[in-house]
């Protein structure tokens, strides 16, 4: 495969899952040999023209995935986002094999975009063992994902490009348990937030295609409970946020096809960061994913954006309840 054959991904019409399964489809990089594994994936288009961080950690451990016997299945990885990567090109992604041991793998993949790392990763697999076992218990008194809105019932009227991505574009239904942090920030100002998740669509059969698609969705609102403590939303004016590093540890089996409650906390935030942290739980109460990332976060204080941010919460509050009489 070469970089003109990777390519880039249009925004889904009508079927956002096929474009997650087209996205995780890596290719070799053909007449590449170093001491790393090549492969090269599309990136997909976003409104403000940076890579989904989902996307690239999904995309890496795919690669990682190339290299590793079948019978074993990746249990956690660390990583750090290095640079914003230009979701204008396709991405290469380099595998070095660190270790293959008795009941063991580990590997090193390195994101690169025009010859320089956007990300760094390490992750560990393992076959299937026996040994102790226990889990958190899912949270209760949780309402049930088809009793909430879809991101489409929120931002669907809207008309602006950001909102019509995460209404329309995105591969996952993403429903708030609590009131969602799109336009504004209402409720108790508290370091929690929990959302229902699934693909749109059904997913093939492939245990490793739907842990990658779990990290692909991990990232999507673990930052939201640092913001809703601070009565923060994602258009703030002037806010700047950005996910530095994320790890994960897949405990159980899940199928990303099927509803799943991702339930967040952060323990602290200080010197414009922030950490969090989530348990993943599926519809029958078992603890299958965790997840903590530490994201920036540097909001400004100055008072033109403290009126400006009033203003347009104004503005929006009123074209909600106008989209709500339509």
């Amino acid at each position: 495969m070469t970089e003109a054959e990777a390519g880039l991904l249009a925004p889904p019409s009508g079927d956002p899952t096929s474009s997650l399964i087209k996205l995780l489809d890596l290719g070799e990089l053909a007449g590449a040999r170093t001491d790393e594994d090549i492969f090269l994936g599309p990136s997909q288009q976003q409104p403000h023209q940076r890579v989904f961080g989902g996307q690239v950690l999904a995309q890496s451990l795919v690669a990682s995935m190339r290299t590793v016997d079948p019978d074993r299945f990746v249990h956690s990885m660390h990583g750090y986002f290095l640079r914003p990567g230009d979701a204008n090109k396709p991405i290469t992604f380099g595998v070095q094999r660190l270790r293959d041991g008795r009941s063991f793998s580990a590997r090193r993949v390195h994101a690169y975009q025009e010859g320089v790392p956007i990300l760094s990763m390490i992750a560990s697999f393992q076959g299937d063992d026996d040994g102790i076992e226990h889990e958190s218990a899912m949270p209760k008194d949780i309402p049930d994902p088809e009793s909430l809105p879809s991101t489409a019932d929120l931002l669907g009227n809207f008309d602006h490009p950001v909102a019509r991505h995460w209404a329309y574009e995105r591969p996952f239904d993403i429903r708030h348990v609590d009131p969602p942090l799109y336009v504004s920030a209402k409720g108790k100002k508290e370091a929690v937030n929990a959302v229902w998740m699934k693909t749109f669509g059904p997913m093939p059969d492939d245990s490793n295609l739907h842990r990658s698609a779990l990290a692909y969705a991990s990232d999507y609102t673990i930052l939201e409970s640092i913001l809703r403590r601070h009565g923060l939303s994602w258009i703030t004016p002037g806010m700047n946020v950005a996910s530095l590093d994320h790890a994960m540890w897949w405990h159980r089996p899940a199928r990303v096809d099927e509803w799943l409650l991702y339930v967040q906390e952060s323990p602290s935030a200080q010197g414009a960061r922030g950490l969090a942290t989530g348990k993943i739980f599926n519809q029958a109460g078992q603890h299958v994913a965790s997840v903590a990332q530490e994201g920036m976060v540097r909001v400004p204080t100055d008072l033109k954006n403290k009126v400006v941010g009033a203003l347009q919460t104004k503005v929006l509050e009123h074209q909600i309840r106008k989209a709500g009489r339509n």
